[in-house]
C-alpha cells in the first residue's frame, strides 16, 4: 500500500528502473479534480434537512459556509506549499504540534472517514426506497454494502473508470435541472426572487444559518484532496494551492445556484418525507422524468462515492495496523490471493451497517464534526509554521500568516458549536477515546507516538 521512503536508498539499479510519477497536471486538471472529488450533487445529500432548519434559506447557508471555507482553504494552500505531500491534516498538524497532536488530527479525520461511505449507503436506501416503495430501504443498504465490500476486495479498477461517465451523466443532469427550473419559476410570473436568502419565517434569526451551514461544511469535504497531486503538479508549489482556492470558489458558487434555483421552484420546506426532500424539489421542476433521471444519477455518484471512501479508509486502517496504531494482525493484514486489505474493509462494512438505524441528519452533522476538527487544526497549523517559526510578520505576510488563519478558525469553531448537541456529544466521545487509545500506545507518553505513514 505505501512504499518506505528509503526504499531506492543506495540501490542504483531500483534509482534506473524504477518508475516516478509524471509531472503532467497543469491547473485546469488540478481544479477539475478537485470539483471531481467535491460530487456536485452533494447539494440535495442534506437538501430537506437544512432547509427546514433555516427556514428556507438554504443558499444563505451555503455563503456562510463558503466564507468559512474560503479562509479554511487559504490555510490549505500556504500549508501545501510548506509540506506538498499527502497526508492534509494530519501531516500539517503532526510537522506543526508534533506528533501526538497530528495523532489527534487524524483521529477526528478516520470519524470522516468511517462515516464517509455510512452516508453513502444511507441516501441509496432513502432514495431508492422512494423510488420502489415496494422495497424496504434496509434491502437497499444492505445489498450495496455487499457490492462495495465484494468489489473492495477483488479489486475496483474496472469500476474506478466508470467515475468519469458518472460525473457526466452528473454535470448533464444539474444543466436539465437548471433549464427545467428556470422555466418554471419564469413560467409562475409573480415569484419572490429574494425568498431564498430572506426565508419564510418558520426559523427566524442567524443562529439558524449557522446551524444550518455547520452541517453543510459535508458538501466541501475533499477540496483538499487536490494536495495529494503535488507530485504529478507541473508547478506544484504555484498551481497546487492556487486549485484548491478555485475549486473551493467553484463548487460553493454551484452549490449556492443549485440550491437558489431548488427554493424557487420549490419554496418550502414542508417535505413529503425531510431525508429525501429533493425529490418534491425535483417532481416540481420536471415530473416524474426528472425525479427519476435525479434519482438515477444521485445513487450512482452515491455508489461511486462510497467505493472510493471505503477503499481510502480501509488504506488508512491498514496502515495504522501495520505502524502498530492499530492491532496489527487484523488492520495490518494483506490477503495474498487479492492483494487488499481484507479484514479493513470488513471492518468497514460492518461499522457501515450503522446506516441501518441511524439518523441521516446527525450522521451529516458526526461527519461535518470531524471535518471542522481537522478544518481548525489546519488553520493553527499556518500561525505555528509561518507566524511563530518562520516569523513571517512583515506586510501582508501579516495577513497571510496570521489574520486570515485567526479568522478561519475562529469560524470553523463559531461552525463547530453550532452543531447538533447529539452530533457533538458523538464528536467529543471519539476524541476522548483517541486519547486514551494514544495513551495506551505510549504507555502514557512515556513512548514516542506512533506515526501514520500515509504519504503515499
Amino acid at each position: 500500500m505505501t512504499v518506505p521512503t528509503n526504499a531506492s536508498a543506495g540501490n542504483p539499479l531500483f534509482e534506473e528502473h524504477e518508475g516516478h510519477l509524471q509531472r503532467a497536471l497543469g491547473l485546469p486538471s488540478l481544479v477539475l479534480f478537485g470539483l471531481v472529488y467535491m460530487v456536485p450533487l452533494t447539494v440535495f445529500t442534506t437538501y430537506g434537512i437544512v432547509t427546514e432548519t433555516t427556514g428556507g434559506r438554504l443558499p444563505l447557508a451555503y455563503v456562510v459556509t463558503l466564507i468559512a471555507m474560503v479562509f479554511t482553504a487559504v490555510s490549505y494552500a500556504r500549508m501545501s506549499v510548506a509540506y506538498p505531500v499527502a497526508g492534509s491534516s494530519y501531516t500539517y498538524a503532526q510537522k506543526s504540534f508534533g506528533a501526538p497532536v497530528g495523532f489527534l488530527a487524524g483521529w477526528s479525520l478516520l470519524l470522516d472517514y468511517l462515516f464517509l461511505p455510512m452516508i453513502n449507503y444511507l441516501v441509496i436506501g432513502i432514495y431508492l426506497a422512494a423510488a420502489i416503495p415496494a422495497v424496504p430501504a434496509w434491502v437497499f443498504i444492505v445489498v450495496a454494502i455487499a457490492i462495495v465490500t465484494v468489489l473492495n476486495i477483488v479489486g475496483i479498477v474496472s469500476v474506478a473508470r466508470a467515475n468519469f461517465l458518472i460525473i457526466a451523466i452528473q454535470t448533464i443532469f444539474i444543466v436539465t435541472f437548471v433549464i427545467l427550473g428556470v422555466a418554471k419559476v419564469f413560467g409562475h410570473g409573480n415569484v419572490d426572487i429574494a425568498a431564498p436568502f430572506t426565508g419564510d419565517g418558520s426559523a427566524p434569526g442567524f443562529s439558524p444559518i449557522f446551524a444550518g451551514a455547520a452541517v453543510l461544511c459535508l458538501s466541501f469535504l475533499g477540496f483538499d484532496a487536490v494536495s495529494t497531486l503535488s507530485e504529478e503538479a507541473k508547478a506544484p508549489k504555484r498551481d497546487v494551492p492556487r486549485a484548491i482556492l478555485i475549486a473551493t470558489l467553484v463548487s460553493g458558487v454551484i452549490f449556492i445556484v443549485l440550491s437558489y434555483v431548488s427554493q424557487l421552484v420549490f419554496p418550502s420546506n414542508k417535505f413529503a418525507d425531510v431525508d429525501s426532500g429533493s425529490l418534491d424539489v425535483m417532481l416540481a421542476a420536471g415530473g416524474q422524468f426528472l425525479s427519476a433521471f435525479f434519482t438515477a444519477a444521485y445513487v450512482a455518484g452515491a455508489l461511486g462515492s462510497a467505493l472510493t471512501s471505503q477503499a481510502s479508509v480501509a488504506r488508512i486502517l491498514f496502515a495504522m495496523g501495520r505502524d502498530g496504531i492499530l492491532p496489527r494482525r487484523v488492520f495490518g493484514h494483506v490477503s495474498e490471493r487479492f492483494s487488499t486489505p481484507v479484514y479493513a474493509i470488513l471492518v468497514v462494512s460492518v461499522v457501515s451497517l450503522l446506516a441501518l438505524v441511524i439518523d441521516l441528519a446527525i450522521l451529516a452533522s458526526v461527519i461535518s464534526f470531524g471535518a471542522l476538527v481537522a478544518f481548525s487544526a489546519v488553520n493553527l497549523s499556518v500561525i505555528k509554521h509561518y507566524f511563530v517559526d518562520l516569523k513571517e510578520r512583515q506586510g501582508t505576510q501579516l495577513l497571510t500568516s496570521l489574520i486570515f488563519p485567526i479568522i478561519g478558525f475562529v469560524l470553523t469553531v463559531w461552525l463547530w458549536t453550532s452543531l447538533d448537541g447529539l452530533a457533538l456529544t458523538i464528536g467529543l466521545c471519539w476524541l476522548a477515546i483517541g486519547f486514551i487509545w494514544l495513551l495506551g500506545v505510549t504507555r502514557g507518553f512515556r513512548r514516542p507516538t506512533p506515526v501514520l505513514d500515509i504519504e503515499e
